[in-house]
């Protein structure tokens, strides 16, 4: 296997972000070149990594269990003195969570940039803001080293702001700045947990070196590893020789964690009414949701879809929605499994009330773009509803339907780009009888409605059915959610069928008529080259992942199922132990 593999996905987009520097404004035509050709090479050695990523019986972990072509080295090591070390890690990883993500980034961020290549305006300042974009999704997505994570997650928000900003509609400067104010609110956060985590956990191989027990970080045995959880247990290491970690995977270890810390499991603290471990289990919680979004932290989503130009629009539903449901899973989840148990009914009403409330937001929207925006509210919150059954079903909808929603969100907005980009409105109201005008679009509009409010043969009745599965199976067999979620969240599928048929009548079925009268008549034309190169695939692709969804669930099943486990069992344990300390 070739070595760092993971680290070339995210250089690709690197190096064509310094030929777009380096090439002057003169010669700006080669821009959207340098960008399309980063986008398919970096799908290439994704498709790659997947084709040798291993599954079931033949799965061989990296140098850490579970995780495949993983890549570790030393960055950062700070002295505190006599606090002990911090030390940051160059870190990344595969597993069932993150692998079907970044084979989503890299399929959607090739289409927007094919959809790119109607930007005309500032061309070298787009495609180098949309460069810096694509690497810090893929790293965001690969990254198990937290300050690695959040710094590729917060790099992600100044090209959303600008891209929204200076290429947007008449109204980008108030939708990006409430972009940028509710995601940076997230932020905090979340910082401040990474701050609480790392002055809890600590990395210990780096410490028993510190302490003596073995020479270099590759000499620890698991014998050396039990001796120092030991000695940290009964606080028998000196503070000088701990050495902080912010590797995720080390503060997924109770046994990592210092005895008194503000984070450790053992301790009476507290915070707001509740256990540190639970305050900060919401926060991250909150942070992430931000970015879901979920109700009622969701209104920055519909204004800055109808402002953002179509390719931003298609990388902002496709894939950064899905890094707020990501970083539940790989964070809140993974790190305080105790949370997850604890706030599962609250997590399960927030996603019935975004599923419930989404819907009748789109059915209201005479915005077909701003419809659309609406049914991603809808669609995520049932993402919430099956990661709060805590469910193998339930999980694996939930990452399912993060994928399925990528492919058909991005499909549904480069719809609304097409008719924009003809006529300058979007109002579902200015057309009538499209089927006669433009068959081929209509075909694909049909198709994208159809995938998306989950008729059988699409990827989105998969990815639904197994969410309402795992919450119908939820209350016996762990007694998180009730039976009723199960049934208001399938009122949001009648509801979405609604909305998208009466729209689909409404446009595209009847006598021929525009607002625009005979001038739109003559820009309507069908779907032309570069369009059917963008919609196309996402058609087919919606359709075999209907049609063949073992193809995914291959890939994510043993990382879902033992998250399940891990939640169940730990999160339980974990849960009674903070009672019984707060009694």
């Amino acid at each position: 296997m070739l070595p760092g593999l993971l680290s070339i996905l995210i250089l690709i987009p690197v190096l064509g972000l310094l030929l777009v520097l380096l090439i002057p404004s003169g010669k700006g035509h080669l821009y959207k070149y340098i960008n399309a050709f980063s986008a398919f090479a970096q799908l290439v050695v994704c498709l790659f990594v997947w084709r040798n990523y291993q599954t079931g019986e033949d799965a061989k972990a990296g140098i850490v269990a579970d995780f495949q072509f993983t890549e570790k080295l030393d960055w950062i090591n700070m002295s505190l003195g006599s606090l002990g070390h911090i030390k940051i890690d160059y870190f990344l990883g595969l597993d069932g969570l993150s692998m079907p993500m970044v084979l989503l980034s890299a399929l959607v961020m090739l289409v927007g940039a094919i959809a790119s290549w109607k930007i005309t305006s500032n061309q070298k300042g787009y495609y180098a803001l949309y460069l810096i974009l694509s690497a810090s999704i893929m790293g965001c997505f690969m990254a198990l080293d937290f300050f690695l994570f959040y710094l590729f997650f917060e790099l992600m928000l100044l090209p959303m702001y600008f891209l929204i900003g200076l290429w947007g509609g008449p109204g980008r400067e108030y939708a990006s700045i409430k972009f940028f104010l509710y995601t940076l609110f997230g932020s905090i956060f979340i910082l401040v947990v990474i701050i609480a985590l790392v002055f809890s956990v600590v990395d210990p191989s780096a410490t028993a070196v510190m302490a003596g027990l073995a020479e270099t970080e590759a000499a620890v045995t698991p014998s050396i590893l039990s001796e120092v959880h030991r000695m940290l247990a009964v606080n028998e290491i000196a503070s000088a020789n701990i050495v902080h970690s912010f590797n995720m995977l080390h503060m997924m270890d109770q046994r990592n964690f210092i005895p008194g810390s503000v984070l450790s499991l053992m301790n009476s603290y507290d915070l707001f009414g509740m256990a540190p471990r639970l305050v900060a289990f919401l926060a991250l919680f909150i942070g992430f949701a931000i970015k879901l979004p979920a109700v009622p932290v969701h209104t920055w989503l519909p204004d800055a879809h109808v402002e953002a130009p179509t390719p931003v629009s298609v990388i902002l539903a496709g894939v950064l929605l899905k890094i707020g449901s990501y970083g539940i899973l790989r964070t809140a989840y993974s790190m305080f499994p105790e949370g997850a148990i604890h706030f599962a009914w609250f997590i399960g009403l927030l996603g019935v009330i975004s599923i419930i409330y989404g819907a009748f937001n789109a059915l209201a929207m005479q915005d077909l773009k701003k419809m659309i925006a609406y049914s991603s509210v809808s669609h995520m919150g049932f993402v919430l509803l099956g990661m709060a059954s805590v469910t193998v079903e339930g999980i694996n909808g939930s990452i399912f339907q993060m994928f399925s929603h990528g492919i058909i969100s991005s499909l549904l907005f480069l719809i609304v780009g097409v008719i924009y980009d003809r006529t300058s409105d979007r109002m579902i109201g200015s057309y009538r009888g499209l089927a006669s005008k433009m068959p081929v679009y209509t075909t694909v509009v049909t198709v994208g409605f159809f995938a998306s409010l989950g008729l059988p043969g699409f990827s989105g009745f998969i990815g639904e059915l197994f969410i309402l599965l795992g919450a119908f199976r939820s209350p016996s067999y762990n007694l998180l959610l009730p039976y009723w979620m199960v049934i208001v969240a399938s009122l949001g599928i009648v509801i979405g069928a609604t909305y998208y048929l009466w729209a689909l009548q409404r446009m595209f079925f009847g006598k021929f008529w525009t607002k625009g009268g005979d001038l739109w008549y003559n820009n309507l034309k069908d779907l032309g080259a570069r369009e059917l190169t963008m919609t196309i695939p996402l058609v087919l692709l919606a359709i075999f992942f209907g049609l063949f969804p073992g193809v995914l669930f291959d890939l994510m099943s043993a990382s879902s199922a033992k998250l399940v486990d891990w939640i169940n069992v730990n999160g339980t344990q974990n849960l009674e132990v903070i009672q019984d300390i707060t009694r």
